[in-house]
């Protein structure tokens, strides 16, 4: 499902910005999804910590292979052995296991978020472990569709930055931040289609 904002923040970032103007031009045929599955989502997040988009797809698909069904009773069920042999590390397969009982035990409550503000829904989440920051604002992007999160440690959303505005010179978080200004309320798209400039499968959770 793709965001109820996606044309009019598509149709504003282009008038504001050459850049965003050329890559929504070049990427039309796609947008921002939802897998519509809170706990598959942050899942996917755990997977694909540290790892290339194409590297997390290809573990993903081992373990839905190997565990058809993913809720946090079968990960929690899931020998670390057979989530293992999927390509997981040991500690991302422990950190699969927190988050299974993190939603057994009720500590995430999905209703009560599209009450809270973004930094509120960070704060719940990183105490899950192997939830981080950057963890938390993919969550927000991707699957609760909040349309004005910048993730500043993503190396995707640096390299892009980098290369679109910048001529490939290293940037810092307060260049980062500077050159977002423009985007907003709609950082969390400019940021979807920079990632999308990188790498031929888009970007998703």
């Amino acid at each position: 499902m793709t965001p109820a904002y996606w044309t009019q923040a598509t149709q504003e970032l282009a008038a504001r910005d050459t850049v965003m103007q050329q890559l929504i031009a070049q990427f039309a045929d796609a947008a921002l999804e939802s897998r519509g599955c809170a706990f598959t989502t942050l899942a996917r997040s755990i997977v694909g910590q540290q790892i290339s988009v194409k590297a997390a797809e290809s573990v993903w698909q081992r373990v839905i292979a190997t565990i058809p069904e993913i809720t946090p009773h079968t990960i929690a069920a899931a020998e670390q052995e057979l989530l293992r042999s999927c390509g997981l590390s040991a500690r991302k397969v422990m950190y699969l296991h927190d988050l299974s009982r993190h939603f057994r035990e009720g500590d995430l409550n999905e209703t009560a978020w599209e009450n809270l503000d973004d930094e509120t829904i960070i704060k719940q989440l990183i105490q899950v472990k192997g939830i981080g920051r950057w963890t938390a604002e993919m969550f927000l992007i991707f699957h609760l569709h909040r349309p004005d999160v910048l993730p500043l440690d993503d190396i995707g959303l640096q390299r892009a930055i980098s290369l679109h505005y910048f001529d490939k010179q290293a940037v810092d978080k307060n260049t980062l931040i500077e050159t977002a200004k423009p985007w907003q309320p709609w950082r969390s798209v400019a940021t979807w289609y920079l990632w999308r400039s990188l790498d031929p499968l888009p970007v998703a959770y």
